[in-house]
């Protein structure tokens, strides 16, 4: 597998402090913890192999305007969210960089076929013995 080099520059992520859905007490009520990112593609400077890639991708978090939008608010404090949000838009860039190998079809082994064709043979023969039983 090949990968395209890229570096994320994170003065291209916005981050904006949002309220928590979910349990979480009085705290959820008072406290923005929850952290939703925000990063534009085409405006970034990742290689355009890369942003291609990245905006080919069926991924709910990519936005038609071209823009990942990413919300974490699993943990209680701001930083944590800050950081798994960050860490969920590495893995994103991480699998769009991942170029995967071209597979090479290759004929089944000769070994392969003959246990293919017994095991059918058996298969065959249990469902022929189901059925009525006949008093004769």
């Amino acid at each position: 597998m090949s990968r395209i080099a890229y570096t994320l520059d994170e003065r291209e992520v916005r981050f904006e402090a949002v309220r928590a859905q979910g349990a979480g007490g009085q705290n959820v009520n008072k406290v923005s913890n929850a952290i939703v990112l925000r990063f534009d593609v085409g405006a970034s400077s990742l290689p355009d192999a890369l942003k291609q890639r990245l905006l080919a991708r069926s991924d709910q978090r990519i936005g038609s305007d071209g823009v990942v939008t990413i919300k974490a608010q699993e943990h209680r404090s701001q930083p944590r969210n800050r950081n798994a949000a960050l860490e969920r838009l590495r893995a994103l860039l991480d699998a769009a960089a991942t170029i995967a190998r071209r597979r090479i079809a290759t004929a089944p082994t000769r070994a392969s076929r003959e246990r293919r064709l017994t095991e059918k043979i058996q298969k065959g023969s249990i469902k022929a013995a189901r059925g009525r039983v006949r008093d004769e």
